[in-house]
C-alpha cells in the first residue's frame, strides 16, 4: 500500500473535479431543469444534469487517475486496478435542485482498501465547500480558499451541545410509502425530545453541517455510499462519532452522526420500538 497516492493528493483531485462539477451544475440550473426520469418511487427523481455530471466526474478522473475505480449514483460501477476508488454522488439534493433551493452538493470521495482516506462536499449554491482526509482533520472553505488541500479553511469540531433535548437535529425520508410511514413514527418519537427536527434535503450537507456544528446531530435511513462517504468522513474528522443504530459502520440500516455527549443518548432514543433502523 506504500505506492499509493498521500490523501492529500487525492484531496486535491477531488477539489479539482467537484469544483468543475458544480460549474457545470451551477450553469446548467440557469435554465430550465425538469426531472427526466424516476428511480426507485416517482418522488425519487433524476435530471439530465444528474447525468452531466457524473459523466463529467468519470471523465475527469479517467484523465486525472487513470485505472482508479469508481462508484457513482447513477450508475457508474468500476473497481479499478490501482487500489483507489472513487465514490461520487455527482448531485445530491436533487429535488432542491429542481425547485430552486440552494441545499445541493457535489459529493467525491476516495476509498483506499475500503477506508474512505479523502472527501469533499462542494455546495456552489451556499458558497462553501467542505474537506476533510483520514487524520488531517476537517475544514469549511469558502470559494476562493478551496483550490487546494494545502489552503486551509476553518477546522470544524462539530457542536458543544450536551443536553438532547436541546439539540437540533436533522434527518431525511426516503422515497416509498413504507419507508415515510415507518420514519413518520421514529420522528414523532424523537421530536418531543429535542430542540426540533430539521428536514434540509441532502444528506452530504447534513453530515458537514453536523460537523460544523450549525446542527448539533443527524440520522437517517437508507443512505446509499455515495451519500455519506464523503460528509460522513468529514463529520467524523471533526470530532463527531458515526456509526450505526449498533455501533457498526454507518449504511443504509442507519447513519447516525453526533458529538460524543449527545451521541449515546440520541442512540438510545432511536433504539426504542420500533428501532429507526427497520421499515
Amino acid at each position: 500500500m506504500s505506492d499509493l497516492p498521500d490523501p492529500d493528493v487525492l484531496l486535491d483531485v477531488a477539489l479539482t473535479i467537484a469544483r468543475e462539477a458544480g460549474e457545470l451544475l451551477a450553469l446548467g440550473r440557469e435554465g430550465t431543469v425538469a426531472a427526466e426520469s424516476t428511480k426507485s418511487s416517482p418522488t425519487d427523481i433524476v435530471t439530465a444534469l444528474d447525468r452531466a455530471s457524473e459523466a463529467l466526474v468519470a471523465r475527469r478522473l479517467g484523465e486525472l487517475r487513470p485505472g482508479d475505480g469508481l462508484l457513482g449514483e447513477e450508475g457508474s460501477d468500476s473497481p479499478g486496478s490501482t487500489g483507489v476508488r472513487w465514490i461520487v454522488d455527482p448531485l445530491d439534493g436533487t429535488v432542491n435542485f429542481l425547485y430552486r433551493l440552494p441545499n445541493w452538493a457535489v459529493s467525491i470521495a476516495a476509498e483506499v482498501g475500503g477506508e474512505v482516506v479523502a472527501g469533499v462536499v462542494h455546495a456552489p449554491a451556499l458558497g462553501v465547500t467542505y474537506t476533510a482526509t483520514r487524520g488531517g482533520g476537517a475544514f469549511r472553505h469558502a470559494p476562493a480558499s478551496a483550490g487546494s488541500a494545502s489552503q486551509a479553511g476553518v477546522a470544524l469540531t462539530g457542536s458543544t451541545e450536551s443536553e438532547l433535548g436541546h439539540a437540533l437535529v436533522a434527518t431525511g425520508f426516503g422515497y416509498t410509502e413504507g419507508r415515510r410511514a415507518a420514519q413518520a413514527t421514529v420522528v414523532a418519537r424523537v421530536i418531543p425530545r429535542v430542540r426540533d427536527i430539521r428536514r434540509m434535503g441532502a444528506a452530504s450537507l447534513d453530515l458537514c453541517a453536523v460537523a460544523a456544528g450549525t446542527l448539533d446531530a443527524y440520522y437517517e435511513r437508507g443512505l446509499k455510499p455515495w451519500d455519506h462517504a464523503a460528509g460522513g468522513l468529514i463529520a467524523a474528522e471533526a470530532g463527531l462519532r458515526v456509526s450505526d443504530l449498533r455501533g457498526g459502520p454507518a449504511g443504509e440500516g442507519l447513519t447516525v452522526a453526533a458529538p460524543p455527549a449527545l451521541y449515546a443518548p440520541l442512540v438510545a432514543l432511536l433504539a426504542e420500538d420500533p428501532p429507526a433502523d427497520r421499515d
